[in-house]
């Protein structure tokens, strides 16, 4: 392979290898045919192997994938020794050749690839795929990972076989030929790893008809993926654009946390003693990319292509298929003849980058720019000459002249047109919503009284039901019929009412939003708005008592004088109205680069800037402080709007994507009021399995309107 090692580094590569090795069998993965009623341990519903290659996204060939019914398959998934195995529902999202219907088992046309997209999001490894096309290979040994049935059983293996050249040309139908080992049954679809650099290369294809060995599939192959026919608006219109920035950032965001049992895939690389490019060592790649990954996608291939030979000239061969994003670019920079020069040339292809005509922007966009830069200002302070860093200055001050694009109204949309439609049907005149109160029982914790009713826009409330010490688990059997009468009294056309749920704060958590009124119901929070709010302010605890972060409010707490109620009061409407009148950014409070930090004392977030929405990573580990605490505490610093993902107890699960997508939704709502839309818009994308929604499983918003009071404050009207 052309990724050298770099000097000294030859002590302890069998460690590395069994790392590497470790690393590619975790995100390795076996298909099986989709259905109700299969046991997944029994071989004969046993399709192939195929590997995680992004989150929620799994490679494999086209013959594996295309083998189950409809597209549908079940993969199955192993995250460790000793961790069992777990099932998730996927469908094939594309295949290569595309218009192929079905082939006989294992002669499916070259390239013979698919995507398998999760139904729903699940915590799990990703293999480390490489920027480079597989053509740049010499002689050389690559391993292998996936699954056969031996003896009658499903079982994992490994193997290693040798590089003896390609089949076909510079086109779809190039594979890479192995000898030197018996590919058995069940392992087409399995990565195939280059042990010098420690990437994925390529996925297997076929076994040899006579003798040992078969063929593989190169990774970039995937850049031959249809480019969409529509303006791309968003990173998810295109496919091939969403799957490798999602790997980027996932590898880039595992760095910054990594996984308690194993090291990462850049630090594997590192033991590798793999220079990527000559330039780079494996931790900068990993950072490189993961901030390119953050920006929008080239506009087109031949936008990215001038760019290559802007750098390039006609010194180095463009490879095929062409490059297709910002880390293809990248990995054609390695073949350049450049030596002296490997670092420059990089920094300037950042550069390239940075001041690139954008397909669209996101609120995150001018963020995602400035780390770049900084990461090109950083590098090139250690290792450039002064020169140099003074010609990147003028660059950057050029870039930071040039006229800025606001984001398009619809990419600050989880979801697609109807959402975005819905959404700007909030603005306006009022509309009726639904409203459910809990009361929580002193002497009985799990049950509480409650009661349905409707608000008008006249300020009228109008009560459809209530009842008294039913369990928290059978509120949504006891709520069925009352709000089903709410809804159809305040729904409308295409627009479902808002669901808002007042609960006492040691309730504030309780996943509203999840209630199923029938076995076969969506969820309450895909079929409306549901948002959350706070049914006893005025009987919190002491924010005093909170000023420590190992404290904890004691029940019946004392309450707050009449004048620093009054403040409170009007703070609350001052955060309220600015961040629906100026638009408002997110602050994640309990959790930095993915470590579980505690939420400010109640005080210290009061001075936070009113455009601040709060927003809680981890709300449900509990390893600092109970959750209650920390709702209390945004409670008390007088926020009526907050955001948080009930925490699913995976202590070692990377959360950038979390932290991005949020911080993307709430600035890019432009009003606060948007929230709640969004919000529904996600969690329905949830429910349709949309990947790009994926990151907001066990979304809450809370939104405690203090122009709304809840019934009983004397500010509303009620009528039996």
């Amino acid at each position: 392979m052309t990724d050298g090692h770099a000097p000294g580094a030859s002590g302890g590569l069998g460690n590395a290898h069994r790392a590497l090795r470790d690393l590619v069998m975790a995100a390795t993965v076996r298909i099986h045919r989709a259905g109700a009623g299969y046991d997944l341990d029994e071989p004969g519903t046993f399709l192939g192997s195929g590997f995680f290659v992004a989150p929620n996204w799994v490679l494999t060939c086209a013959h594996v994938a295309r083998s189950g019914e409809g597209g549908e398959v079940t993969v199955v998934y192993e995250t460790g020794p000793g961790r069992g195995t777990s099932a998730v529902a996927g469908e094939v999202a594309t295949s290569l050749p595309e218009h192929v219907e079905r082939a006989v088992r294992g002669s499916w046309p070259a390239p013979d690839l698919a995507l398998v997209r999760l139904r729903e999001p699940v915590d799990h490894d990703c293999a480390y795929v490489t920027e480079r096309p597989a053509a740049y290979y010499g002689e050389a040994r690559v391993f292998y990972s996936g699954w056969s049935v031996v003896g009658g059983e499903l079982t994992r293996l490994n193997g290693t076989c040798t590089v003896q050249g390609t089949l076909g040309g510079w086109s779809a139908d190039e594979q890479i030929r192995l000898g030197g080992d018996v590919l058995p049954p069940g392992v087409s679809g399995g990565p195939v790893v280059d042990p010098v650099s420690g990437a994925v290369v390529g996925v297997l294809k076929s076994q040899a008809d006579r003798g040992l060995g078969g063929t593989s599939t190169g990774v970039e192959q995937l850049r031959s993926l249809a480019v969409p026919a529509e303006e791309v608006r968003a990173e998810h219109d295109d496919l091939y654009q969403a799957v490798f920035h999602a790997h980027d950032r996932y590898h880039r965001d595992r760095q910054r946390h990594p996984d308690n049992d194993r090291g990462t895939w850049a630090d594997v690389q590192n033991q590798l003693g793999a220079r990527p490019g000559r330039a780079l060592d494996p931790d900068e790649r990993t950072q490189l990319l993961g901030r390119l990954a953050d920006l929008p996608p080239p506009v087109s291939t031949r936008a990215l292509l001038d760019i290559l030979e802007s750098l390039l000239g006609g010194r180095a061969a463009i490879p095929h298929p062409a490059p297709r994003g910002w880390r293809d670019g990248l990995g054609a920079l390695y073949e350049s003849p450049r030596q002296d020069g490997a670092l420059e040339l990089v920094l300037d292809y950042a550069m390239r980058v940075l001041s690139a005509e954008r397909p669209f922007v996101t609120p995150g966009t001018q963020s995602a720019e400035r780390s770049l830069w900084e990461w090109v200002r950083q590098t090139a302070e250690g290792r450039a000459g002064p020169e140099y860093r003074r010609r990147l200055g003028r660059q950057r001050i050029e870039r930071l002249q040039a006229p800025k694009r606001e984001p398009f109204p619809s990419e600050a949309q989880p979801a697609h047109d109807s959402a975005h439609a819905t959404a700007h049907a909030t603005h306006g005149a009022p509309h009726p919503f639904a409203l459910v109160e809990l009361v929580q029982l002193g002497w009985e914790p799990d049950r509480c009284d409650w009661r349905v009713s409707v608000s008008r826009p006249t300020g009228e409330v109008v009560r459809f039901g209530d009842g008294e010490r039913t369990p928290l688990a059978g509120l949504p059997g006891a709520l069925a019929a009352p709000l089903a009468e709410a809804f159809r009294e305040c729904d409308e056309p295409g627009r479902p009412a808002v669901l808002q749920v007042a609960l006492p704060h040691p309730l504030l958590g309780l996943d509203v939003d999840a209630w199923k009124f029938g076995p076969d119901e969506p969820p309450l929070g895909a079929r409306r708005p549901v948002v959350v709010r706070c049914a006893d302010r005025d009987q919190l605890p002491d924010a005093d008592q909170l000023s420590d972060a190992d404290d904890r409010p004691s029940p019946g707490g004392g309450q707050a004088p009449v004048e620093e109620e009054h403040d409170a009061h009007a703070g609350r409407e001052a955060r309220w109205h600015f961040i629906h009148a100026y638009g408002a950014r997110a602050e994640v409070l309990d959790c930095e680069d993915g470590l579980r930090v505690p939420v400010p004392p109640a005080g210290s977030l009061r001075d936070l800037s009113h455009r601040t929405v709060p927003v809680l990573c981890r709300y449900g580990d509990q390893r600092f402080e109970d959750d209650p605490v920390a709702l209390v505490r945004i409670v008390h610093g007088g926020f009526g709007v907050a955001l948080w993902r009930r925490w699913r107890g995976q202590t070692d699960a990377v959360c950038g994507e979390f932290h991005r997508r949020a911080g993307d939704t709430v600035a890019g709502a432009g009003s606060a009021e948007r929230l709640p839309e969004l919000v529904h818009a996600l969690r329905a994308g949830l429910r349709a399995g949309k990947p790009e929604t994926f990151w907001a499983k066990g979304i809450a918003l809370f939104y405690d309107d203090p122009r709304q009071p809840l019934p009983g404050t004397g500010d509303l009207l009620e009528a039996p």
